[in-house]
């Protein structure tokens, strides 16, 4: 992730693209999986804060076979949900799919 521990994390709706990172994965999943309220930007959290949550998400993630179809329906359909909106502001800003190879 970030080699500066101490370094505070900017929020999702700063982040690139509203969030099209691997911490902004990290905290739409944790949306998804209620580990934190839909809305937490996690703006102004340390790293390490940010570490724990990907943490807890990886965790979740290995409960559900690290597939969708293992997500029990409500939390699938959160999940999926979070991920189009996410998509939609993304390319809205100019993000495109391809992106994610960079």
């Amino acid at each position: 992730m970030v080699k500066d521990r101490n370094a505070r994390y900017a929020g999702i709706q700063n982040d690139q693209y509203y969030g099209m990172t691997e911490i902004g994965k990290i905290i739409r999943n944790a949306w998804a999986f209620g580990l934190i309220p839909e809305g937490e930007t996690c703006e102004g959290w340390l790293i390490s804060g940010i570490e724990d949550l990907w943490r807890k998400v990886n965790d979740r993630w290995e409960e559900y076979g690290f597939t969708t179809q293992g997500m029990p329906p409500d939390v699938r359909e959160r999940y999926l949900r979070i991920q189009r909106d996410a998509t939609r502001k993304a390319i809205a800003l100019g993000w495109t799919p391809d992106m994610e190879d960079d």
